[in-house]
């Protein structure tokens, strides 16, 4: 009896490696999916003056801010765009009721009206846009934020899980653990499918020989994150900041 304790934990152990892998093989790309559908419903678009007039005719508007660009602080790829509040900023950004953010630059008189402005329409026109945004800054964005926490939750169950079974499983057998780790960087998400993909979905029978290195890894980062940048930066010509938004 006392030997049978140490074999059944070898063989729950044995079960479990075995159940891990196929769980992440289908966990890793669904929380992928829905991590990349809400992202793209909540990334800011480029807008406009007007839209943002229609916006706040229809009360669409629920939040709104004044800002000066976007923070860019070398956050890895799941985190949320913030932008950078700034009391004299030249650009708005405003989230609407369905939880999408918009953005307009070069908007002055989205901010402030102007006391030498001889149109006296155009002075009522300005404080009503003003009280329009004032109501929206107590309306707060709820939805947005919702699905805003929703992106950073399912982005940091992706990396604990991809992390958790690179670092403690059994090693990678098309590239070392600091090749995929590298790699798992790449924008998007697309390193952690990639890893999926290849050590999880159709490993080869064996290591391979003369696995990646890590400073492999590195350069493949580079490398494809640039040409990650130019892919989207074409697709946004050809189909709009809507479609291809950020």
């Amino acid at each position: 009896m006392v030997e049978a304790i140490p074999t059944r934990s070898r063989a729950s152990r044995r079960r479990w490696r075995a159940v891990v892998p196929v769980v992440l093989r289908w966990a890793l790309p669904v929380l992928w999916v829905l991590w990349a559908s809400l992202a793209w419903w909540v990334e800011p678009r480029e807008s406009t003056e007007a839209q943002l007039d229609r916006d706040l005719a229809t009360g669409q508007v629920v939040a709104f801010q004044r800002s000066s660009g976007w923070a860019d602080d070398g956050a890895y790829w799941g985190s949320r765009p913030r932008a950078q509040y700034a009391p004299d900023g030249g650009m708005l950004t405003w989230t609407v009721s369905n939880g999408q953010h918009r953005y307009a630059s070069g908007t002055p008189l989205a901010f402030e009206s102007y006391p030498a402005e001889p149109d006296s329409s155009a002075r009522a026109e300005q404080e009503a846009r003003r009280a329009a945004l004032a109501d929206a800054r107590q309306a707060g964005g709820s939805t947005a934020y919702r699905i805003g926490n929703a992106v950073a939750l399912l982005a940091g169950v992706l990396t604990v899980l991809w992390l958790g079974r690179l670092i403690g499983g059994a090693p990678p057998v098309v590239g070392t653990r600091w090749f995929w780790f590298w790699v798992g960087l790449l924008p998007f998400g697309l390193g952690v499918l990639a890893w999926t993909y290849r050590e999880l979905w159709r490993p080869p029978p064996a290591p391979v020989p003369g696995r990646g290195s890590g400073w492999r890894g590195f350069g493949w980062l580079i490398l494809a994150a640039v040409g990650v940048s130019l892919v989207v930066a074409v697709a946004r010509i050809v189909f709009g900041t809507t479609v291809v938004p950020g």
